[in-house]
């Protein structure tokens, strides 16, 4: 089943273009902007004319609209969130339009950070009733000057994700012991049909405006956030000139070991405002040198992230038709391929020997991102229907990454993940005023197309291709019962319909017995979901020291299907095991502030009937779907200590179990715990950065620590079977020092362990393989030259 993406477009602009014609009549109308001091828009403020009792909210950026006005006294109040009330006579016209621009005050509680992740309509962070974590511009910024793996950044700044793998896959790297959906700017860039598990590096750092993580199982963008989500959001202009530039150049290095390891960076970004127009532009290439780990040696090819080409092509046009539409047009182009002459010695790892590299010729083709494309084109705006707002996304995605040489392939092979989505979202938010009680609709419906396989680089077809489509209406209500009290809910059904032609399983080698699991016939045809998701929360702002939350969220996942295809030992696709994965999440926690102190600590329980785990048996490894239990709780600290000094601390904790004999009960001899491809290690991460001399010179220190997580015994052979070996703790230390020469020139020196521990990631811990037993990264350096104009 599919559908006509030109058709979808002109059905949607059509209703669009033909809704302001039911206004035209309006007696009287007030419109206007409502700014802070320093000219910041405000965001879904409260607007009111007292004599009137007519009511509405601010938008996005800031403007409003009333209709209907026959009296030409009033008094207009401005309410919200982190600002001080305004009151402020105005004179209206019954005819015609009259416009304000008016300035609020922000009062001690500061205005809160404005979202769109979490439930699709931005809104601010204190409104939300679940766990947001948001990495800003600057702490983006900041944290290229050291590192530009995504994975290694998100791992200090977020709290509920697994420690990084320091590599180009994020396998094992999950969101509360679960898979994540990442996005850019809504766009899946995951492949839930056959999870890859190289999304985070999805684009360059340098086009990021800020990281949007909702925490917990989320079905509010569709299939495949089963932990949460993960939303790339790029650069907007943010400028009033015409033009602007920012350039970056780049020395990357061992400190190790220097012989060969010298790589470089350059970033170019243009961007500016012309009336109507605004645009961003930017280019970023990077080369890597050979990485080294602690000793000095150089760190094997497999994921591996040394001798890499990246390039980043970044464009983002705007045009505002008028004060009611907008249009947008974004691409952007990533690719990140190791091309090197070096091969992997699997190293032993109950014997405590590293995997290693040695030049010689290899049978790979280059990994890491072939090429990763998204084109989008947005339209938004006001309706001008019941303060009606409105986006409709159209979007095109695709993503070609290739994998490293496997022996378990009969002959040898490298497969390739190939996944193509194109999709439609309507998106609109209407505002209710029932007089103290106010409220926001949100509500649309998204069609998207999936067409993912997983083929060798020699053109045999490991998984076959398979071909979703995916229709889902949603609706979502914020409720503010009072100033204090905001209640939340909402309903979203899944419609997906996954087709699959005839195919043959590919002859598969057993690397522990050497045997050859023969190729299977199998019968393909048509599975079909239906699920209604649901979620609510509560979130009550008793006071700045005191705002309890509570919620629950619906999660569905198809579950990897790719996964379960491949590894067929039946001969009717509708014999195995494909029914889709439902989670309950189960959420509570608070935020507290005082003066300048920000605590948060949250607590969750997510479960699920079916799972979607990998097991390991003398040499194969299948698909497990038993039920499943995760719990865990995050802590969160930020502070102003003194002027110019700011720190932060947080620890994450989650463990999780399977219900081995399906008896609901968790505790049973039989059941196990999760293996560490899901189950993090606990976590303790924390920053500093402090300014010397104010616009002139900073320094920062990052420290991130893994902890101990040990809990599988040794097989009868005296082994540990793959994903359960025991993680021993490890703690990194990266700095950063920063010096301003003159307004548009500054000089950064940044270093990644900067002690040089010498450890394993705990991805090669928990593995226990010989090929993945790999150290990580040694100390090294990223010398930066920034140059604003």
């Amino acid at each position: 089943m599919e559908f006509n993406t030109p058709k979808m477009i002109a059905l949607g602009l059509t209703a669009l273009c033909t809704v302001p014609a039911l206004a035209q009549n309006a007696p009287g109308k007030l419109t206007g902007k409502i700014t802070t001091a320093d000219g910041s828009p405000t965001g879904y403020l409260h607007v009111k004319l007292t004599g009137s009792k007519i009511s509405t909210l601010t938008n996005a950026d800031g403007t409003f609209e009333i209709k209907n006005i026959r009296q030409q006294d009033d008094t207009l109040i401005v309410e919200g969130s982190g600002i001080d009330k305004l009151v402020e006579p105005v004179t209206l016209a019954t005819s015609g339009t009259v416009h304000l621009n008016l300035r609020v005050k922000k009062n001690a509680k500061g205005l809160g950070e404005v979202i769109v992740s979490a439930g699709r309509t931005p809104e601010t962070i204190d409104e939300v009733p679940s766990s947001v974590t948001i990495v800003g511009l600057k702490a983006m910024e900041q944290n290229l000057k050291i590192t530009s793996n995504l994975g290694d950044i998100l791992e200090n700044k977020v709290p509920g994700l697994a420690p990084s793998t320091g590599l180009s896959s994020n396998s094992g790297q999950t969101l509360r012991g679960r898979s994540f959906l990442v996005m850019i700017d809504g766009v899946p860039q995951s492949t839930p049909l056959r999870n890859g598990s190289m999304d985070m590096r999805a684009l360059d750092p340098a086009v990021i405006e800020r990281v949007e993580v909702v925490k917990g199982a989320t079905a509010i963008y569709g299939n495949g956030a089963a932990g949460g989500l993960v939303n790339y959001i790029t650069r907007m202009p943010r400028t009033d000139k015409v033009f602007n530039s920012q350039t970056s150049l780049g020395l990357t290095g061992s400190l190790t070991s220097a012989p060969n390891s010298m790589g470089g960076r350059l970033s170019q970004m243009f961007y500016g405002n012309q009336g109507k127009f605004s645009y961003v532009v930017s280019g970023v290439y990077e080369q890597t040198g050979e990485q080294k780990d602690a000793k000095g040696d150089i760190m094997p090819p497999v994921y591996g992230l040394g001798e890499t080409d990246s390039y980043n092509g970044f464009v983002k046009l705007g045009y505002d038709f008028n004060e009611h539409h907008h249009v947008q047009f974004s691409y952007n182009y990533y690719s990140s391929r190791q091309k090197t002459n070096y091969t992997t010695v699997d190293g032993d790892y109950m014997k405590g020997i590293k995997t290693s590299a040695v030049l010689g010729q290899t049978n790979e083709v280059p990994q890491g991102v072939r090429g990763n494309h998204n084109i989008g084109l947005q339209f938004s705006g006001d309706t001008r229907l019941a303060n009606t707002s409105y986006n409709v996304d159209v979007y095109y995605q695709s993503v070609d990454n290739v994998f490293f040489y496997s022996k378990s392939f009969e002959d040898g092979g490298t497969s390739r993940i190939l996944s193509k989505k194109n999709g439609v979202r309507f998106v609109f938010n209407t505002p209710i005023d029932l007089g103290s009680v106010k409220t926001n609709l949100t509500y649309g419906i998204d069609l998207q197309n999936d067409v993912t396989s997983q083929p060798l680089v020699d053109g045999r077809m490991w998984v076959p291709e398979m071909k979703m489509f995916n229709l889902a209406p949603f609706a979502q209500a914020k409720i503010n019962l009072t100033k204090q009290l905001v209640l939340k809910g909402g309903l979203r059904f899944e419609k997906v319909n996954i087709g699959v032609e005839d195919y043959a399983t590919l002859p598969s080698v057993n690397t522990v017995t050497g045997a050859v699991t023969p190729s299977i016939n199998v019968k393909g045809g048509n599975l079909d979901y239906n699920a209604l998701v649901f979620n609510a929360g509560l979130r009550y702002n008793v006071s700045e020291f005191f705002s309890p939350y509570i919620s629950y969220s619906q999660g569905f996942s198809v579950a990897d299907i790719g996964l379960a295809l491949r590894a067929a030992k039946v001969n009717d696709i509708a014999k195995i095991s494909t029914e889709a994965v439902i989670i309950n999440n189960y959420e509570a926690g608070f935020v507290s502030k005082y003066n300048n102190i920000r605590f948060e600590a949250t607590a969750y329980v997510s479960t699920s009937e079916l799972g979607i785990n990998n097991r390991y048996d003398n040499g194969v490894y299948y698909v497990e779907r038993t039920p499943e239990r995760i719990y865990g709780y995050e802590l969160a600290l930020e502070a102003r200590i003194i002027k110019g000094l700011n720190a932060g601390l947080s620890y994450t904790y989650v463990e999780g179990k399977v219900d081995m004999d399906n008896n609901g009960n968790f505790s049973d001899a039989k059941d196990e715990y999760l293996g560490g491809q899901r189950i993090s290690a606990p976590k303790l991460a924390g920053h500093a950065e402090y300014t010397i001399i104010p616009d002139k010179l900073n320094v920062g220190v990052q420290y991130t620590g893994v902890l101990s997580r040990n809990r599988f015994a040794k097989t009868a052979a005296g082994v540990y079977d793959p994903f359960k070996g025991p993680v021993n703790a490890y703690h990194l230390f990266n700095a950063l020092v920063g010096y301003k020469f003159n307004p548009t020139t500054s000089l950064s020196l940044g270093v990644e362990n900067m002690f040089n521990a010498d450890y394993y990631t705990a991805r090669s811990q928990f593995t226990a393989r010989n090929d993945n037993y790999i150290k990580g990264k040694g100390a090294a350096y990223r010398l930066t030259v920034n140059i604003n104009l």
